[in-house]
């Protein structure tokens, strides 16, 4: 083949690619879609989930199947994503967990997620509330930190995620506190066990935070960010623990290698889920603020994310496990 032909063949190589692109994103979804969450049901990752899945069965025309795969801190689900076909079929709906603070928090990780995740779409924040009991003597963080330190070695704290975890460690740390920490395969597992008095305390999502406290069975003595929030009237722990700053953050990610035009569709129906009223309403029910972050941005954002996570667990002490 002389070098005019080569080239006349690459270009016609390059259209029918792009075409082939095209058509696949045109088609897609043509079958239901699973979108693989690492916390179980009533988890704020599931709940948020469930409403941006909604969100995408009705604009795409397919459903978005919510499947809960939890444990060892979401890499289970992780794993199963790595592994799937970049078909867009198979999405992973996390939490930071997963996709950003596990690299400080599981020892010997089997997957990269800078490296084996495609980027799709930032979601919301939020952030996490301490917890207790409403009968529990403690009214305040202040309260907590005393208790804690009058019954050494007696007290201990149940956390469901890497946020929860961590946000555990920086109290005791900024606290000068001891507490045994208890893993649990979610923060409503770790709710149910506060209530029922096997532990003292948790950091629990806002969503779930929101609905014990009205619900009168649980109080909150404050909130992990250093900033107040819109949606509860709780202050800050930093109010009393100075340095005190964990927030959470929602994404979905798909298997390395996807389409691009595969994911740019998925981008293009998240964004505009997220800009409706009622979307942002659903959202704030269950403790969380839109944040939308296309794939470009979401790939910086969530290498700055993994250095973030790995200077807290330092901070905190932490080890991988």
């Amino acid at each position: 083949m002389n070098t005019r032909n080569f080239l006349k063949a690459l270009a016609l190589g390059a259209v029918l690619a792009t075409g082939a692109g095209t058509a696949l994103a045109q088609s897609y979804p043509a079958r239901p879609v699973r979108m693989i969450v690492p916390f179980p049901p009533g988890s704020a990752t599931d709940l948020a989930a469930r409403v941006v899945g909604q969100q995408l069965s009705t604009a795409l025309g397919q459903a978005f199947v919510i499947d809960n795969r939890p444990g060892a801190e979401g890499t289970i689900a992780a794993m199963e994503v790595v592994r799937a076909q970049p078909d867009g079929y198979t999405l992973l709906f996390s939490s930071n967990s997963a996709i950003a603070s596990n690299v400080a928090l599981v020892k010997n990780m089997q997957y990269d997620p800078l490296k084996d995740f495609t980027p799709i779409s930032g979601i919301a924040e939020t952030m996490l509330a301490l917890m207790v009991k409403a009968d529990h003597p403690a009214k305040n963080v202040s309260d907590l930190v005393n208790y804690i330190k009058a019954r050494p070695g007696k007290v201990s704290a149940g956390y469901g995620s890497s946020s929860s975890q961590i946000s555990i460690a920086v109290l005791n740390k900024l606290g000068h506190t001891e507490t045994m920490s208890v893993p649990y395969k979610g923060i409503p597992l770790a709710i149910n066990d506060t209530l029922g008095g096997t532990v003292d305390y948790t950091f629990a999502d806002l969503g779930n935070a929101m609905a014990q406290v009205k619900g009168g069975r649980m109080r909150a003595l404050g909130i992990t960010s250093a900033r107040r929030s819109p949606l509860v009237d709780w202050a800050p722990i930093a109010d009393t623990l100075p340095g005190f700053n964990i927030t959470a953050w929602f994404a979905v990610v798909g298997p390395n290698k996807m389409p691009k035009d595969v994911v740019a569709k998925l981008d293009g129906a998240i964004a505009q889920a997220l800009a409706r009223p009622e979307v942002k309403e659903k959202l704030a029910g269950i403790g969380m603020q839109p944040m939308h972050l296309t794939p470009e941005e979401l790939k910086p954002f969530m290498a700055s994310e993994v250095v973030n996570w790995q200077h807290l667990a330092r901070e905190a002490n932490i080890e991988p496990q």
